[in-house]
């Protein structure tokens, strides 16, 4: 016997609820083969549950879009960064600066290495680090250092770190609407599981291919094991050969 198949996909979700409706409002209430409370709880949760499939898409998209521009404005800020320190190291082996000089940014004196950039919280910390020393600096009355300047790094760690708080902003309002979807996927498939409980329940007394074939028309979804269907196909070709 075919076993009915709840529906696990939003489009499914919404394509049963929709058949449900339908039949809700082309049936008169006395010949509606699941009660009128379901009905109603229809009415209140597929508005709200189309609401929150838009508002998850949406998020994502705005998301996905934004980050571009984001990606972008990491890896600026991530060239000026290594470039700037990069720049500090030539200046000490020229001799132009002494290696003390690398303890304002918080790097060992004798590391001529470029520190890992590789996460987001690198190039943050970094950058902070940059403009902190070098401020320190110039307050000591020591040279700037030059191509690329300090001004001029801030200028792209800045645009970095606006648009990195706007993109965790549009994580956070993604992570809600995810919440806020789950949530509402849960009512659903309550509501769903009701109306299939309702409608078989009516049906039950017919014969079971005709019971499947009434449920089906309010959106009750069976699937046959393969056994099932092998058993099926062979007892249509039969019946096709013995037409013949």
């Amino acid at each position: 016997m075919p076993y009915r198949r709840l529906p696990n996909t939003d489009s499914a979700r919404l394509k049963s609820l929709k058949s449900a409706q339908d039949k809700g409002k082309d049936v008169p209430p006395f010949k509606l083969a699941f009660s009128p409370t379901s009905y109603r709880k229809i009415q209140g949760v597929l508005p709200l549950f189309e609401t929150a499939i838009h508002e998850h898409k949406n998020s994502l998209n705005i998301q996905a879009d934004k980050n571009k521009e984001y990606q972008k404005r990491l890896r600026k800020a991530r060239l000026y960064i290594s470039h700037f320190i990069q720049v500090v190291n030539m200046a000490i082996s020229r001799g132009d600066m002494v290696p003390e000089t690398r303890s304002f940014f918080d790097l060992e004196d004798e590391e001529k290495r470029v520190p890992s950039l590789n996460s987001e919280d690198e190039v943050i910390l970094w950058g902070k680090k940059l403009i902190d020393g070098e401020r320190e600096r110039r307050m000591k009355g020591m040279s700037p250092v030059t191509n690329p300047t300090i001004a001029v790094l801030k200028v792209h760690y800045d645009k970095f770190m606006e648009y990195h708080n706007y993109q965790k902003s549009l994580k956070d309002r993604s992570q809600r609407a995810q919440q806020l979807l789950n949530d509402k996927r849960s009512q659903v498939d309550g509501v769903i599981q009701q109306i299939w409980n309702e409608v078989e329940h009516t049906f039950n007394d017919l014969p079971e291919e005709l019971r499947r074939e009434k449920a089906e028309e309010y959106g009750l979804v069976y699937v046959f094991r393969r056994n099932e269907l092998n058993n099926v196909n062979q007892f249509q070709s039969s019946r096709v050969e013995g037409t013949g």
